[in-house]
């Protein structure tokens, strides 16, 4: 089953006092940038006082003119005062826009810095449970969603508030009474825009989630390109795209008529408000109770109000729009990491590789009425080969899995080296042991960087001895660049034989105590798989070797071979015990085996 992040009714979350407190989490990733941020708000409100000295020097301008200003300057020397105000108030903004940029830039950094590292660090199981176009909309989409709401919307929403505040503590002090009948209109509009703010940060999470269903769209088929082209689904991709596109369309429509209504009423009430007031104070200035230069910056102060109130509405929709973002991120930030549970563990040096099964009984966590291994106990001593057969869906990569410790068993327990595998740390665990899988998926750099990813610290010489040992160096030395060719997307550049001996010069290079081959020669021609047999037979050399086969002609010389059948262990022995076994489950296997060639 594949999961999406969230709760089928996060749409209908409350703009509460839980809510905002779990969103201001996110702006604890401002800390180490908290200097800057304090400056930018210091400039921030700065520019934004001396903006608000314009209309009553305006006024102040008018009233000289008439003869009758409170201050003893002339109309030239007003027009001095606005340059100087221009000024500062552009010196103030800039450096205020430069220092919330570098918080900005900085935090949501480090913001996507921790979204990728809790990810990476998540137990196995969580991504197989969710599709990666999903996951990737969580770092991309919805962090540039965050960041332009924290980076312009947030500064300029506090900018409105201060602007709406000195703006209404001025005209209380120029004219009382007028001011009181602006104000009458203020309560309707706030509440109008906590109640659209709602609405619209629902749709924008609709809409989020719609994008990032899409992006799955975008990811599945360029990971599976080569399945569209072969069946020719073109056009049911297209339309499937289109489709997904054209919903996005509608959410995205339905939210800019929402916020198209709300506009024309903030517009109507201000300037319905502004005509009011305008003549209202042409009264009090017939009755000689108001200079005209005080009415004019009145006016302007009221236009500006009327502006930021109309803007502090806007900007609140956009971060009640940012919210859905923010607790996508919250959500995926709020996950434990896959860490050992123990407090003393031993890392692995000295591996030697025993392994021991007892017991184990075991059932995936999104399928937990469907045991896939039953009762299964088995033991491999250090340096001996062992390999696991059986049908498709019968449990055997699942023992593999469980190995690495990517799930832990409902039942038994799992020993190494006579140690519980819960007392090993995760980490050193894994670098104990290599994968060669069936689908070797490359990363798009050079040959050198996959074989590396064995061991980042590897010298020059180990990384051509370990291409060596695993056959590749012919072909490799055959491309002009050499190590530095680029295997292109997933490893597309290269042959299936040619991706499987990258993979396992990188698991030689790790030199892993533990060895697993999950039928990595099962998709090979017959050249390309004695080529890799002989190169697997190179690393399975003294280590201990957990071979998941479906070709039963690569493991006639193991050790020990165990037959397994609805998550159960039905036969073990050699290859020659089993094939003895008359009307057995190996020799059944074999069988149909040498009549599929026939």
């Amino acid at each position: 089953m594949i999961r999406r992040f969230g709760k089928t009714d996060t749409d209908r979350v409350k703009l509460n006092r839980d809510t905002w407190r779990r969103v201001l989490r996110i702006y604890t990733y401002i800390r180490p940038y908290r200097g800057y941020f304090l400056i930018g708000l210091v400039l921030l409100v700065l520019s934004s006082l001396i903006f608000m000295i314009f209309p009553g020097a305006a006024g102040e301008m008018a009233n000289a003119a008439n003869g009758s200003s409170r201050l003893p300057y002339s109309v030239r020397e007003y027009g001095l005062l606005f340059l100087i105000i221009l000024i500062f108030q552009g010196l103030f903004s800039y450096f205020r826009t430069i220092t919330f940029a570098i918080v900005s830039e900085k935090g949501m950094a480090d913001v996507r810095k921790s979204l990728y590292n809790r990810l990476i660090t998540q137990p196995i199981y969580f991504f197989e449970e969710r599709r990666v176009g999903e996951i990737t909309s969580r770092i991309t989409a919805d962090v540039e969603q965050l960041q332009g709401a924290f980076s312009i919307t947030l500064a300029e929403f506090l900018r409105q508030v201060v602007i709406l505040v000195a703006g209404i503590a001025i005209l209380g002090w120029l004219a009382p009474k007028l001011s009181l009948v602006m104000l009458l209109s203020f309560p309707v509009i706030v509440i109008l825009a906590i109640v659209f703010g709602r609405y619209i940060k629902r749709l924008s999470k609709e809409r989020q989630d719609k994008l990032a269903s899409t992006n799955v769209i975008v990811e599945e088929t360029l990971q599976s390109f080569s399945a569209v082209k072969s069946f020719t689904n073109e056009w049911y991709e297209s339309v499937r795209y289109a489709s997904s596109v054209d919903d996005i369309v509608k959410i995205s429509l339905r939210f800019a008529r929402t916020r198209g209504l709300f506009f024309i009423f903030i517009i109507t009430v201000l300037f319905g408000g502004i005509f009011f007031v305008l003549w209202q104070g042409a009264l009090l200035v017939e009755r000689g109770e108001m200079e005209v230069g005080d009415l004019f910056s009145f006016i302007i102060y009221t236009g500006l109000i009327g502006g930021a109130i109309a803007s502090i509405g806007s900007l609140y929709t956009q971060l009640s729009g940012a919210l859905g973002a923010t607790e996508r991120i919250l959500e995926i930030l709020d996950r434990d990491q896959e860490i050992p549970l123990l407090a003393e563990r031993r890392s692995l040096p000295d591996l030697k590789g025993g392994i021991s099964f007892e017991g184990i009984s075991f059932a995936y966590p999104t399928r937990h009425d469907i045991q896939v291994l039953k009762d299964v106990s088995f033991t491999v001593e250090a340096g001996h080969k062992i390999a696991l057969v059986g049908a498709s869906g019968s449990g055997k990569s699942t023992i593999a899995k469980l190995l690495m410790k990517f799930y832990d068993p409902i039942e038994g327990e799992i020993k190494i080296d006579g140690k519980g595998i819960d007392a090993y740390d995760i980490t050193s665990l894994r670098r104990s042991i290599a994968v060669v899988p069936q689908e070797v998926i490359l990363f798009g750099g050079s040959i050198r960087e996959n074989i590396l990813y064995g061991r980042h610290d590897a010298t020059e010489e180990e990384v051509k001895d370990a291409a060596r040992q695993a056959n590749a160096w012919s072909f490799i030395s055959s491309f002009p660049e050499g190590l530095d060719t680029i295997v292109g997307d997933r490893g597309i550049k290269l042959s299936g034989g040619q991706r499987q001996r990258i993979a396992i010069a990188r698991a030689i290079l790790r030199n892993p105590g533990i060895l697993i081959l999950d039928e990595a020669t099962s998709s090979l021609d017959a050249e390309a798989e004695k080529v890799v047999q002989d190169a697997l037979n190179t690393l399975m050399e003294g280590r201990t070797s957990v071979i998941i086969a479906h070709r039963l002609s690569t493991i006639r010389n193991v050790d020990q071979i165990y037959v397994i059948d609805n998550g159960r262990i039905v036969e073990q022995g050699t290859h020659d015990e089993l094939s003895a076994i008359d009307d057995g489950a190996y020799s059944n296997l074999a069988r149909l085996q040498f009549e599929s060639f026939t």
